[in-house]
């Protein structure tokens, strides 16, 4: 969005590391800047501000977050970025969307049924719609399975199952940080599962409408960690003789982006970006199995491991003329993070792994010989290219001059829909759902608890 030749002004809200992938992804187009950035932790904003000066950009101004409101309309913002605690999303899409912003949120649009109905009493109040940055729908594998079922390669979809493996090092960072308490994250149903739940909505071109699951804290958290003999007496890795030999350990001050973005901005807030996994106060599950039937009659059984030695995903479908599989493998074997001088302060995402496998999709028809599609190659440090064909789809093109050593991307696929609130309320639902029953033991309607 512009207005005439100037550039639209952008406010992204909470600055994490994932906040990294749209701060730069503003700068590289030169219809957008990043006019603000907007978190509780001024060291945090300090350290995107230093980004975007190195990219050439103009400085970004430093807003707290009790001035947001009023903020929006005073430095004339017109596009809103949400990448804070998903507990606080609401917070700042709501009055984002009342002033007319353009906003773009980082899954999973929220974390309670509350929150999502306030979300969506907003759109329908204010006309105004925001975009979930659901990248999984943006990956070329994912579109190739899109295509493949919608052009009924298998016939009408009976049953899927899905099942998720998060590795050592990926799964365990949700377990150190603030994700590993369920009143801000909403647990990994939600905060992370909801990258799924909403493929699987898009794939299948369904609603979700009972589910029923079991869940537990089974590797992770004090008393499982005593039971293995994994735990080590420490309450965060940085300065604790106890971490220095321990495989689940992070230790910040290697890792040049985690030192500023955390380790130096403690003093502000006091938070610990690496907590013992094996610590006490974790609320989520790491075990999860899910049965979930939509309303197109098919079933989706789903399961999510959190302590896998390999990170990746088979996805099977069972249709009326054949069976269609996926799997990918995201990374294969990794040395412990203090086991080895290079891996002390290296964290799931900072680079791509020559190691790690890839995917592969066969397509099983009734009566025939099984054949392998076609894949394009795929990007490991990018979710499958994922995040760079949802910042054209989101964003527009890259200034090419800002382009320089990346490859063009195609975001022409028909088959590819950007995930709107709706959407978000589709994918949040079922892992609100599971939540449920974790507690109750009961399947659960999801009309019960929210109905976009």
């Amino acid at each position: 969005m512009t207005v005439g030749s100037t550039p639209s002004r952008a406010v992204v809200v909470g600055t994490g590391s994932r906040a990294q992938m749209f701060t730069e992804a503003l700068a590289r187009r030169p219809r957008l800047r990043v006019a603000a950035l907007c978190d509780p932790n001024p060291v945090r904003i300090a350290h995107h501000q230093r980004l975007l000066k190195e990219a050439g950009e103009p400085e970004a101004a430093a807003w707290s977050p009790e001035e947001f409101e009023r903020r929006l309309r005073a430095d004339d913002i017109q596009e809103v970025v949400v990448t804070c605690v998903d507990a606080l999303h609401d917070a700042y899409i709501v009055p984002a969307l009342r002033a007319g912003c353009r906003v773009v949120t980082e899954k999973p649009m929220t974390t309670d049924a509350a929150k999502c109905r306030r979300i969506l009493e907003t759109v329908r109040e204010t006309g105004n719609h925001l975009a979930v940055a659901f990248n999984y729908r943006f990956n070329p594998v994912h579109e190739e399975v899109h295509r493949q079922l919608s052009g009924g390669a298998i016939g009408e979809v009976l049953s899927v199952h899905f099942e998720w493996l998060l590795d050592t090092r990926h799964g365990a960072d949700y377990f150190r940080r603030w994700h590993r308490e369920k009143e801000h994250s909403g647990g990994l149903m939600v905060h992370k599962s909801s990258h799924h739940f909403d493929l699987v909505n898009w794939w299948l071109g369904a609603r979700p409408e009972e589910v029923f699951g079991y869940g537990r804290l089974g590797f992770y958290g004090r008393a499982a960690g005593e039971r293995s003999g994994y735990r080590r007496e420490y309450e965060r890795a940085h300065g604790a003789a106890a971490a220095r030999d321990d495989p689940f350990a992070l230790e910040l001050a290697e890792n040049d982006a985690m030192r500023s973005l955390y380790l130096d901005a403690e003093g502000m807030d006091g938070y610990h970006r690496d907590r013992n996994v094996f610590g006490d106060d974790i609320t989520i599950e790491d075990d999860m199995a899910l049965l979930v039937r939509y309303d197109t009659g098919a079933t989706m059984t789903y399961h999510l491991t959190a302590y896998s030695p390999w990170e990746g995903y088979r996805v099977m479908f069972n249709g009326t003329r054949g069976r269609l599989e996926l799997e990918v493998e995201e990374s294969a074997w990794q040395p412990p993070l203090l086991g080895t001088s290079s891996g002390r302060g290296t964290i799931h995402g900072d680079q791509a792994l020559a190691n790690a496998g890839g995917p592969r999709l066969v397509l099983r028809p009734l009566w025939e010989p099984p054949r392998e599609v076609a894949l394009p190659e795929f990007d490991h440090a990018g979710h499958g290219g994922g995040d760079e064909r949802m910042l054209e789809v989101l964003y527009g093109p890259v200034d090419p001059a800002a382009a320089t050593g990346k490859a063009a991307v195609d975001a022409s696929d028909a088959s590819r829909r950007r995930a709107t609130e709706e959407d978000g309320a589709l994918a949040l639902v079922t892992g609100l759902a599971a939540n449920q029953s974790f507690v109750s033991g009961r399947p659960v309607a999801t009309a019960d608890i929210v109905t976009p």
